[in-house]
C-alpha cells in the first residue's frame, strides 16, 4: 500500500472513532444545524489563519471555540428561532471566509480542498492533529458522559438533580468544534458533519443502549471511511465525498435490513 493511501486511512480512522461518539449526541439533541454552523465557520478560521500567519489548525479551533461562545449567547435572545440565528451566522460566516480568501492574492489557496477536504494529501503532522485532538476529545467526553446523557434525556430533570447544564452544553460545543477543526482536512468543511450524524443515524437503529450506539456509530464511520477510500481509489472520485457516500449507502442498508428484521 502506497504511503499516502496509509496515512489517508489512518487519518480518516481517527476521525470516525471521534464523530462516532460524539455523533450520537448531536442525533439525539438534534444539533445537526449546530453543526453545520461550525463547519462553515471554520473556513473563515482558515482564511484568517493564512491572513495572519499562524497554525491553520489552531486559527480553526479559536474561531470555532468563540463562536460556540456567541451560539450559546444568541440562545437567550427570543427575538429569532434559534435555526434562524444558526442560518445567519453559518451563511455569513462561510460567506465572508470566501471574502477574506479572496484577498489573500500572495497566496495560493486550494479552495476545494477545504469545501471539500484532500483526504489523500494529510502528512505526519496532519495525523498528530487528528489522533491528538481525537483522543483529547473522547477523554474529555467520557468525563462528561452522564451529565451530559442525562441533560440530553431530560434538561429540566438534570438540573434539578444538580447537573451544571449550561457547562455542560458549553463542553459538548467545545467539543464538536474541536473535532470539525482537526477532520476539517478530511471530509472538507461541507462535508464534516456528516460524518457525525450518518454513522450515528445508522446505528442508533442496531442499538439497545447510549454506550452501544456509540461504538456502532464508530465502527460504522470506519466502515465507511474503508469503503469509501477503496471505491475512490477503483473509481477516480473525489476521496472526502466518496467517504460520505459510503455512510449514507450503510445508512440506507441499514434502515432497508432492519424493518425486516
Amino acid at each position: 500500500m502506497d504511503d499516502f493511501l496509509l496515512r489517508a486511512v489512518v487519518a480518516g480512522l481517527g476521525v470516525a472513532l471521534v464523530t462516532g461518539p460524539l455523533g450520537v449526541f448531536v442525533v439525539w439533541r438534534r444539533m445537526a444545524y449546530f453543526g453545520d454552523t461550525l463547519a462553515h465557520s471554520a473556513l473563515l478560521g482558515v482564511a484568517l489563519g493564512i491572513l495572519l500567519g499562524i497554525n491553520l489548525n489552531l486559527s480553526v479551533i479559536l474561531l470555532s471555540i468563540l463562536l460556540a461562545l456567541i451560539l450559546v449567547g444568541m440562545n437567550k435572545n427570543r427575538h429569532l428561532s434559534h435555526d434562524t440565528q444558526l442560518g445567519i451566522l453559518a451563511h455569513s460566516a462561510l460567506s465572508l471566509g470566501l471574502v477574506v480568501m479572496a484577498f489573500q492574492t500572495s497566496v495560493r489557496v486550494d479552495l476545494m480542498a477545504y469545501l471539500f477536504g484532500d483526504i489523500l494529501a494529510v502528512n505526519t503532522t496532519d495525523l498528530l492533529w487528528v489522533w491528538g485532538g481525537g483522543l483529547v476529545v473522547l477523554s474529555i467526553l467520557m468525563l462528561i458522559w452522564k451529565p451530559l446523557l442525562s441533560t440530553t434525556v431530560h434538561e429540566e430533570l438534570a438540573h434539578v438533580e444538580g447537573t451544571p447544564v449550561v457547562a455542560v452544553r458549553l463542553a459538548f460545543m467545545l467539543l464538536i468544534a474541536l473535532v470539525i477543526a482537526v477532520s476539517m482536512k478530511i471530509v472538507g468543511v461541507l462535508l464534516v458533519t456528516s460524518m457525525m450524524i450518518i454513522p450515528a443515524a445508522a446505528a442508533r437503529s442496531l442499538s439497545r443502549t447510549p454506550e452501544q450506539m456509540a461504538l456502532l456509530a464508530a465502527v460504522m464511520g470506519a466502515i465507511a471511511v474503508i469503503l469509501g477510500l477503496a471505491g475512490s481509489w477503483q473509481w477516480d472520485t473525489p476521496a472526502g465525498p466518496s467517504v460520505v457516500v459510503a455512510a449514507a449507502l450503510l445508512f440506507s442498508v441499514v434502515r432497508i435490513v432492519i424493518p425486516a428484521r
